[in-house]
C-alpha cells in the first residue's frame, strides 16, 4: 500500500480481502487508534498537564504506578468499552479481567493492553509506549473470565505498539507483515510510512540490561562476551550496546536496524519467571517481530507457543534479528 495512507483506509483495505468481514475488527483498530491519540496528547502536554510523577498507587505487579499509567490505562477502557467491538479487556494494570459494562454490546474480541511502557521515562522525557493485543473471545457469547484470555501468542488476530517519541509512531500487524504508521499533527491523521517492515538478519547492536549481568544464566553471558569482544573476538566485528528502558524504543530500533532486544531468565527474577508479561508485552511484540521475519524465544521455547498459565505471568525474552537469536538459542541448547 501507498506511503501516505491513513491507518483507517489501511485497515478497511485489509477487510477488503475477507468477504466475510462484519468490520468489527476494522472499528475495534480505529477504536485502539483514538486510544493512542489520546495517550499521544497527554504525553505531549506531560507537566503543562499536571500528568508526570508518582499516582500514589501500585499496581497488580506492586509497582508504582506513574499519573500516566493511570490515566492511559482508564483512556483505554474507555475508548474500547462502548463499541460493541470488545467482550472483555485485560490490562498489566488491572488484578482481574474487565468486563464490559451492562449498558454496553459485548463483541467477538478480547483485548490485552499494557497501557504505558516505559512509564518510569515520563519525568525525564523519554521514550515510552503502549502495546496490545487482540485475540478472538469465545464463541459461547457468555461473560468472559480470565482463562478466555489464557491463549498462545500464536491465536493472536492482531498486535502492535505505539511508541511516543519525537514522532508518534503506531507499528502494527494482523498477521500480514508490519507496517508502520506516524502521527501528522496537522491533520490528526495516522500516516503509513514504513511499509512492510523486514527485521535484518543481522546486526552489530543489541539491547539489554547491563546492570543485571551478575545475574544472567551462562548462555547469555557467552553472548555478551563475544560481543563485547569486538573484532578481536570470536564474532570478528565490533558490537555497540543500546538500553532505553522502554522495550518499545528498543524493539522499533531491532524492526528498522536489526539486531537483538534481550531481558534474558536471571537469577533476580527466577522465582517470578522472568521480567517482562508474556501477555501484555511478550505475545504482541513476538507476532510484530515474527511477522517482520524475525525470531522471538525465552532462550528454550518459542515466545508464541508458550500457554500461559494466568493473566500476569512472566518470561524471559530474547527477539530480533534471526541468526542472532539462533545464535542465542544454540547457547542455552549447549548448557
Amino acid at each position: 500500500m501507498n506511503v501516505g495512507t491513513t491507518v483507517t483506509q489501511f485497515i478497511i483495505e485489509e477487510q477488503r480481502r475477507h468477504r466475510s468481514a462484519s468490520g468489527d475488527f476494522t472499528a475495534l483498530i480505529n477504536d485502539i487508534v483514538i486510544a493512542v491519540k489520546s495517550i499521544a496528547h497527554s504525553v505531549r502536554r506531560g507537566g503543562l498537564a499536571g500528568v508526570l510523577g508518582g499516582a500514589g498507587s501500585e499496581n497488580v505487579q506492586g509497582e508504582i504506578q506513574k499519573k500516566l499509567d493511570v490515566l492511559s490505562n482508564d483512556v483505554f477502557l474507555r475508548c474500547n468499552e462502548w463499541g460493541g467491538h470488545v467482550a472483555a479487556m485485560a490490562s498489566e494494570e488491572m488484578d482481574d479481567v474487565y468486563n464490559i459494562p451492562a449498558e454496553y454490546p459485548r463483541g467477538k474480541y478480547l483485548l490485552l493492553f499494557d497501557p504505558l511502557d516505559g512509564s518510569t521515562n515520563t519525568d525525564v522525557n523519554g521514550i515510552i509506549g503502549t502495546i496490545f493485543s487482540v485475540l478472538r473471545a469465545p464463541e459461547s457469547g457468555g461473560r468472559p473470565v480470565a482463562t478466555d484470555f489464557l491463549q498462545a501468542g500464536a491465536e493472536q488476530v492482531a498486535a502492535g505498539m505505539a511508541i511516543y517519541g519525537p514522532q508518534t509512531i503506531l507499528v502494527l500487524t494482523t498477521g500480514h507483515g508490519v507496517n508502520a504508521f506516524t502521527l501528522d499533527d496537522s491533520i490528526g491523521e495516522f500516516l503509513l510510512t514504513h511499509p512492510d517492515m523486514r527485521v535484518p538478519e543481522e546486526s552489530v547492536e543489541y539491547a539489554i540490561n547491563a546492570s543485571n549481568e551478575r545475574f544472567w544464566a551462562p548462555p547469555v553471558q557467552r553472548y555478551i562476551g563475544e560481543c563485547r569482544a569486538g573484532r578481536e573476538g570470536p564474532r570478528g566485528k565490533d558490537f555497540n550496546m543500546r538500553w532505553m528502558g522502554a522495550m518499545v524504543g528498543d524493539v522499533y530500533r531491532v524492526l528498522c536496524r536489526g539486531g537483538v532486544f534481550l531481558y534474558p531468565w536471571d537469577t533476580k527474577t527466577a522465582a517470578k519467571g522472568g521480567k517482562l508479561r508474556l501477555m501484555y508485552e511478550a505475545n504482541p511484540v513476538a507476532m510484530l517481530i515474527e511477522q517482520a521475519g524475525g525470531l522471538a524465544s525465552t532462550g528454550t521455547q518459542r515466545i508464541l507457543d508458550l500457554q500461559p498459565d494466568g493473566l500476569h505471568q512472566r518470561v524471559p525474552v530474547i527477539m530480533g534479528s534471526r541468526h542472532e537469536v539462533e545464535r542465542i538459542v544454540a547457547y542455552h541448547l549447549e548448557g
